[in-house]
């Protein structure tokens, strides 16, 4: 081959070359090979035949409302006695009469645990209370009972509170509690309080 063949050669194969170089695309300067199916690697992906898994909602599949959400929610009076919203179910009607019963009643570590009529209550005796007045609950449970009682999460009426040393629920927005208590001078508390450290329960439907 002659010399000038040979750079007649070379002159054609870079025609070829550079104009494919020149069409290649950057995304942020990162290039992406071609796929067989056309397009960037990326968009293959996106393709038919390999579909993209369509994104799922972290929200909770429940509609249940969270705790303290009630419009209007329950008040306290100045005797410490709590109201129920008007429009509340009859069981949250029912478990509000029944945290009045022993509102202001003395705290007893043990209490109401023997049997659901007691002359003072604790934590747990106190909430057993209440959910029994409601129809809710059959035998007194300590916290620790109440961990794994009802459904997970918080209720659109009632929530309970709960770990191995303490117990405590939230009725239409308030809190019925012996912690305070003594301060407050009632269970009935309308002053929030951290729930950390609690598992979260409900009664089913409420």
């Amino acid at each position: 081959m002659s010399r000038r063949t040979a750079v007649a050669f070379v002159l054609a194969a870079l025609l070829v070359v550079l104009p494919a170089r020149a069409q290649a695309t950057t995304t942020g300067g990162t290039s992406y090979p071609s796929s067989p199916h056309g397009g960037t690697a990326a968009q293959a992906q996106a393709s038919s035949e390999a579909p993209v898994p369509t994104a799922t909602s972290t929200a909770p599949a429940s509609t249940t409302a969270p705790a303290g959400t009630v419009t209007p929610p329950a008040t306290v009076g100045a005797d410490g006695l709590a109201v129920a919203p008007t429009g509340a179910p009859a069981q949250v009607v029912a478990l509000i009469a029944a945290g009045n019963a022993i509102a202001s009643l003395p705290y007893k570590y043990g209490g109401g645990h023997k049997a659901f009529d007691d002359s003072a209550y604790d934590c747990s005796g106190s909430v057993s209370f209440a959910l029994h007045g409601a129809g809710l609950l059959d035998m007194t449970l300590d916290s620790t009972g109440l961990t794994h009682w009802g459904q997970a999460g918080p209720g659109a009426w009632i929530t309970i509170y709960a770990n191995k040393v303490h117990t405590y629920l939230i009725v239409a927005g308030l809190r019925f509690d012996t912690s305070g208590q003594k301060k407050a001078g009632t269970r009935w508390q309308a002053a929030p309080r951290s729930n950390r450290g609690f598992k979260v329960r409900h009664p089913v439907g409420l």
